[in-house]
């Protein structure tokens, strides 16, 4: 991992991912550690942000780094006409590592192209975001024990939803069963699912979400994103498809939590806040040390 960007989640291994989370752990246990002294992390986020920015910067201050970057593309030279490229080389000469949020797909690894800095993508448009997909395995080992052999229910926004696309791929090496709840406007795309028929694992899709939530070790909840729309008709025809609320959970596995990448709009009822399976925020704070292990390991800080 050493030197090596993380661009999508299957630019890292199995292996990668397991080291990953067992170094989270040794962070969650002692999370304030020198390691980054005498060291600048960028973190460019053109696109905004509230917990992957925070969490990463919490990470690195709390590793003894100093942050530099900006938290939208208005507060850069951006707005002046600069092209990602000249960005990219030229941040490249002030840090040792970018972190990098961007909306257009593709964006992170073009930036990985032109610098000999490692790039990690803090999410780029619909496509990936491999930080939240690690951090949520995290959570997912956590409360289950495990990760193998799991029923993993995705519900809302599954075309564009790029944490449950980058989740997908990394819990197929853990040969898990995927269920997706989506209205017909947001189906999961076939590209990830013919990934799945490929390596053998079974999917099932509905509109119903009361068809699979017994079944459930996890499920994950996604907002139905507006800034993905350009049609607000669809918008609204969608935004409002599944709402989870405590009465819903009566029936479900004992093991069963709740996760969501957060925001969240209105899919999941504040009620649930207060249930033993609503796991959400924890799972913003794993966030914290899942990106800590990320960075250190990246730049061979620990090994």
């Amino acid at each position: 991992m050493k030197n090596k960007s993380l661009v999508s989640i299957v630019d890292f291994s199995k292996t990668d991912y397991l080291k990953i989370l067992s170094t989270a752990a040794e962070f969650e246990k002692n999370s304030y550690q020198n390691l980054l002294n005498g060291k600048v992390i960028a973190t460019l986020f053109f696109e905004p942000s509230t917990r992957t920015r925070l969490s990463f910067e919490s990470a690195i201050n709390r590793l003894g780094g100093r942050v530099i970057g900006f938290t939208d593309s208005s507060s850069s030279s951006v707005t002046k006409g600069e092209t990602l490229y000249d960005t990219i080389r030229v941040i490249s000469n002030y840090s040792e590592l970018i972190v990098m949020r961007h909306p257009l797909e593709g964006s992170a690894r073009y930036a990985s192209e032109i610098t000999q800095l490692p790039v990690i993508n803090a999410g780029d448009g619909a496509n990936q975001h491999p930080t939240q997909t690690l951090l949520d395995l995290y959570s997912i080992q956590k409360t289950q024990g495990k990760l193998n052999n799991l029923n993993i229910v995705m519900v809302g926004d599954l075309k564009y939803g790029r944490t449950v696309h980058s989740l997908l791929m990394a819990l197929s090496e853990f040969d898990a069963n995927f269920y997706f709840i989506s209205p017909d406007e947001l189906k999961m795309p076939d590209e990830y699912k013919l990934h799945l028929e490929k390596t053998g694992l079974s999917y099932h899709e509905s509109r119903d979400l009361d068809d699979t939530i017994n079944e459930a070790d996890i499920i994950y909840m996604t907002r139905v994103q507006k800034e993905r729309f350009s049609d607000p008709i669809e918008y609204e025809k969608t935004r409002n498809a599944y709402v989870l609320k405590n009465d819903m959970l009566k029936g479900t596995r004992n093991n069963t939590k709740v996760l969501h990448p957060l925001p969240r709009v209105n899919e999941i009822d504040i009620g649930v806040d207060m249930n033993p399976k609503a796991y959400y925020f924890e799972q913003t704070e794993n966030g914290v040390y899942v990106r800590q292990a990320i960075i250190s390991l990246i730049l061979g800080l620990k090994s």
